[in-house]
């Protein structure tokens, strides 16, 4: 099984070769490509040194799957001709909502892996993966009408330069220097920003159609959804607060039993002072966080839920890496 890494020096990309350091995945070669810039820059994984290439000169005939990381521009330009001759992985939104690529969450829909048309699989937005994986018991016991999510997002859904200038706009404001922003629409440091990427006609920005649309694509087209995306100034792990509605009444108790016993997803709800989970305890782990169960009283069969995990992981790379797994176990690659 040869396996390359398209974006392998960004921030997804490297995850990705954390996430397949831990993982059982046998590997013959791992190639690791980029632009003609890091061509010649080294990476270490498992005890080894690996050269990375560039990505225009790779010949992607020698690999059985590539993980596109690199964002939506280079999978519009590239993962289309690798797909030609291995299957893509690819973790932009460039694919995400064409009909003939599977929107994939293995816990929630890998059934669709059997019917893969353009030799291409796409991954959902960060945070589309961490709600669907909450709502898919739910969804199953109780069948969700709407749902009304608020998210909390970190600077690192936006790549490594956010995250950089969360540190540089941190320090000047505590010397009390002017700021002025360069990756974010207004100061982020000390702040929350309720816009994540590009408006739309309607008001709502790419980020919340995003939720909405995948949503529905991977879990099911009836349920109503709206979201309004806020970025915070946290390095890393996506929080969200959920409203459902539900079709079927619950209880409390079998909502805490569906979601700790589903693939993914952890309850960490103690009604007591810290008795929740928060972005920085998400970090680096697995689970999606399920925490705040409680009844919304001002519906019939309403609940609301905070959800908590890193973007990194389960949003991008674990994700990404679990679609690969899947696809062997059932023998579905290398077609």
């Amino acid at each position: 099984m040869n396996i390359a890494i398209v974006g392998a020096t960004g921030n997804v990309g490297r995850k990705t070769l954390e996430v397949l350091e831990k993982k059982d995945l046998y590997i013959d070669d791992l190639y690791l490509v980029a632009s003609a810039r890091s061509e010649g820059n080294k990476v270490r994984f498992k005890g080894k040194e690996i050269e990375v290439l560039d990505l225009k000169k790779f010949d992607f005939s020698k690999v059985k799957i590539a993980f596109f990381a690199a964002g939506s521009k280079i999978s519009e330009n590239f993962a289309e001709k690798a797909a030609s001759k291995c299957l893509v992985i690819d973790n932009s939104s460039f694919f995400r909502m064409d009909p003939e690529v599977p929107l994939i969450v293995p816990q929630v829909n890998s059934e669709e892996l059997k019917d893969i048309k353009k030799n291409i699989i796409a991954n959902p937005n960060c945070s589309t993966a961490q709600l669907v994986i909450t709502l898919k018991p739910l969804h199953d016991l109780f069948t969700i009408k709407r749902a009304v999510v608020s998210t909390y997002q970190s600077v690192s859904g936006g790549g490594k330069l956010p995250m950089d200038e969360l540190t540089e706009q941190t320090k000047l404001f505590l010397e009390g220097k002017a700021i002025k922003s360069k990756n974010f629409t207004k100061q982020i440091a000390f702040n929350a920003i309720p816009h994540i990427d590009e408006f739309s006609s309607d008001g709502y920005t790419k980020e919340e159609l995003k939720m909405i649309n995948e949503t529905k694509k991977i879990l099911d087209d009836k349920i109503d959804l709206t979201a309004t995306c806020v970025r915070l100034p946290i390095f890393v792990s996506h929080s969200e607060s959920v409203n459902l509605e539900f079709e079927k009444p619950f209880t409390i108790e079998k909502v805490r039993e569906a979601l700790d016993k589903f693939e993914g997803c952890k309850v960490i709800d103690k009604r007591i002072d810290g008795g929740y989970s928060t972005p920085l305890e998400a970090e680096g782990k697995d689970e999606t966080f399920i925490s705040r169960i409680r009844e919304d009283k001002t519906i019939l069969n309403g609940l609301n839920l905070w959800i908590v995990s890193d973007n990194l992981l389960r949003g991008a790379a674990l994700n990404a890496v679990e679609i690969a797994e899947t696809l062997i176990k059932n023998n579905f690659y290398g077609k």
